[in-house]
């Protein structure tokens, strides 16, 4: 495997490599982080705005009370008034007042201030939340008469520890529920993440090539399909698997019984001509040594035997030159070669017509495809005269457009017996459909009513469509 570039490694994010439960855990907890950012946000605003609010309402409540308590002494002198005041403005919260004389001193009636139970507040805390502090001089008058003054000061660190001590219960709350979230979703990310353990183990075996490999479907409906697609690809490798053996053992059949008909065909055939030859040679050379006057009427006929086993060994050599390999293939129109197919049939097979429709081929589509045009032509022939028995075969192929793109057409029909029911696919048929799917075609056998159909659809590699060749006479029929 390359390695990656620099600029590709610089490009990939910091958490490729890391588990996917890692991952899903890392994003809620990025995702509680925003939510308690916004939360922290919206309490400090909601703070601030009621810490000034209490703070307002406190200064507004301070006159009044001075008035209702100078209203309910029956004898309103400066001490009691002052006295009273003191004593009635210890219990305010948010606010600080001092009582002040008409000369300016603090006055003090109560034994001492009251120290109050403050709760710790970080600094920074009551940075965000408190207000700008705020002083305002209330003057105290009885009669008319201004007999001293009350000095408030705002002190908003009453509501500042409220709202300190609700935030603190509410983030002590928010961590133990996230907590108890986390570990749900870390044992119920474990359960749910455990089928792609198992579909990375099947991939390894069949990476391996152990096609038996199968996951069993988990509860997760997108994980089952994902487990029901892997186990049909699993079985459609280990199909796969097996029909290639089966097309080897079949490709090694098919080469030992084509040597076996090629040394029959040169013992059966070329054998007894040889012999003949060496005959007819030997009588010439006898003739020639005789004595006397050479019977050139015997030495002639002699001649003439040569010549005829001489063509016939031409023949024979011509016909399984032919078979191993079409000579003219490549070497003339694809339809030309086609036609030569179909005369060489009719010469062989008198009894059977044999017609060929192949107009609107281009000249040539490659070597594999010629040759797999001609072999399956000539399979289907063949099948139909020796194993249906028929008096007409008809063989068309033409060039259609489909799709955007151009296909090759092919079909062979026979009126002879058809299918045979329960029939057996020999060496002939699966050699043509692995020929045809090899060049990501289709091949279809069927029942013509009467005779047999053989269809076959193959696509055209648009850089052999209409390749040239280079044309040489059609060879003619001795």
């Amino acid at each position: 495997m390359a390695a990656k570039s620099p600029a590709a490694a610089r490009a990939a994010p910091f958490w490729a490599g890391w588990p996917t439960r890692r991952r899903l855990i890392l994003t809620v907890l990025a995702i509680d982080a925003l939510a308690a950012l916004f939360s922290c946000g919206l309490i400090v605003l909601n703070a601030r705005h009621a810490v000034q609010v209490e703070m307002e309402a406190s200064l507004a409540t301070v006159e009044p009370l001075v008035a209702d308590t100078i209203r309910s002494l029956r004898t309103p002198s400066p001490d009691s008034v002052l006295h009273a005041l003191d004593l009635r403005f210890q219990t305010l919260r948010h606010v600080r007042v001092a009582i002040l004389d008409a000369a300016g001193e603090r006055v003090v009636f109560s034994p001492a201030d009251r120290e109050r139970d403050v709760r710790e507040v970080p600094d920074w805390f009551v940075w965000l939340i408190a207000p700008a502090p705020r002083q305002h001089d209330l003057p105290i008058l009885v009669r008319g008469e201004r007999i001293g003054t009350a000095a408030i000061t705002t002190e908003p660190l009453d509501e500042i520890e409220e709202v300190w001590g609700y935030a603190r219960s509410l983030a002590l709350a928010s961590l133990v529920l996230n907590l108890a979230v986390l570990a749900a979703l870390i044992v119920a990310l474990g359960r749910i993440l455990r089928p792609l353990d198992q579909l990375a183990d099947g991939l390894t075996r069949l990476e391996r090539h152990d096609y038996t490999a199968h996951i069993d479907p988990p509860d997760s409906r997108e994980l089952a399909v994902i487990a029901g697609r892997f186990n049909r690809v699993a079985g459609a490798l280990a199909e796969a698997r097996a029909a290639n053996g089966r097309l080897n053992r079949q490709l090694l059949t098919a080469q030992d019984d084509e040597r076996r008909r090629t040394a029959l065909e040169l013992h059966d055939e070329f054998g007894p001509c040889l012999f003949a030859l060496e005959a007819n040679a030997a009588s010439v050379a006898r003739l020639a040594a005789g004595e006397g006057v050479i019977d050139r009427g015997r030495l002639s006929q002699r001649a003439a035997d040569i010549g005829s086993i001489v063509g016939q060994v031409q023949t024979l050599n011509r016909d399984l030159l032919n078979r191993l390999r079409p000579h003219a293939l490549g070497e003339v129109p694809l339809p030309d070669c086609l036609n030569l197919l179909l005369r060489d049939f009719s010469r062989r097979h008198p009894g059977t017509v044999f017609e060929g429709r192949f107009e609107g081929l281009a000249r040539g589509y490659g070597d594999i495809v010629d040759l797999t045009l001609f072999r399956c032509i000539q399979e289907s022939t063949t099948n139909a005269v020796r194993h249906g028995g028929a008096a007409h075969v008809w063989a068309e192929a033409n060039e259609a457009a489909q799709d955007g793109g151009r296909l090759l057409q092919v079909s062979v029909r026979d009126d002879g017996g058809g299918i045979a029911p329960g029939h057996r696919v020999g060496l002939g048929l699966s050699g043509m459909r692995e020929r045809v799917e090899a060049l990501s075609g289709r091949f279809t056998l069927d029942n013509g009513a009467p005779g047999t159909v053989v269809r076959i659809v193959i696509p055209i590699d648009p850089e052999h469509d209409g390749e040239d060749f280079s044309v040489s006479p059609v060879p003619q029929e001795k």
